[in-house]
């Protein structure tokens, strides 16, 4: 096969799966599974980045989302109502302004791509891009940078402080349960294995 065909089949797999896994992102009802389906978004887009000869970016971006969506999990296991997809819900707000917006965008970043004249600047073939990068991030811009981390870092410290002194489910020192699958139902979770462990342990009382 020539290699030519082959990106080219790759490109359009992997463009169609990005596509399809960012579409169900908004169509799943729970939202850690909606953040793994943007991890698997992110990281078709950085496999096209390396066919594209970019493989310092799309290196980065496996590396970058990998760690972003596995930590926006946890916090939604943590932090959300509904973590877990048990109530359905709706990951679209305002949903016609949404699908207003969202074709919009695909069409104008589908005329750019299509009608726009990009420049015609090839990089020289003795500059190393990975060194340029470095030298960029680590000389003139490193200030930028670690004032950013310094700020996110700080952010996550200030949201785990402010949201700790409550569950889920209400204030944690007074308990509280989960609500239930049903309106009025029981309490979503284990609490048929831990009446199963109360009776087990009436029964033993008993039988002593």
């Amino acid at each position: 096969m020539n290699d030519g065909i082959g990106v080219d089949i790759a490109f359009l797999l992997l463009a169609t799966l990005a596509v399809a896994t960012g579409w169900r992102v908004f169509r799943t009802d729970s939202m850690v599974r909606a953040s793994f389906f943007l991890l698997v978004s992110f990281i078709a887009v950085g496999v096209i980045m390396i066919l594209l000869a970019a493989e310092y970016l799309g290196v980065a971006m496996f590396f970058m989302m990998a760690v972003e969506m596995t930590v926006m999990a946890l916090f939604m296991v943590m932090f959300m109502m509904n973590p877990a997809g048990l109530n359905p819900m709706n990951m679209v707000h305002q949903e016609r302004i949404a699908i207003g917006a969202g074709i919009a965008g695909f069409l104008i970043l589908g005329a750019m791509a299509l009608l726009a004249v990009f420049p015609d600047q090839p990089v020289p073939a003795d500059l190393e891009p990975v060194r340029s990068l470095g030298n960029e991030m680590l000389g003139d811009s490193m200030l930028i940078f670690e004032s950013a981390g310094l700020v996110l870092l700080t952010t996550m410290i200030g949201v785990v402080v402010l949201s700790s002194h409550r569950g889920r489910y209400g204030a944690a020192a007074e308990g509280s349960m989960p609500p239930g699958l049903e309106p009025g139902g029981d309490p979503a979770g284990k609490p048929e294995e831990d009446e199963a462990g109360e009776g087990e342990h009436h029964h033993h009382h008993h039988h002593h």
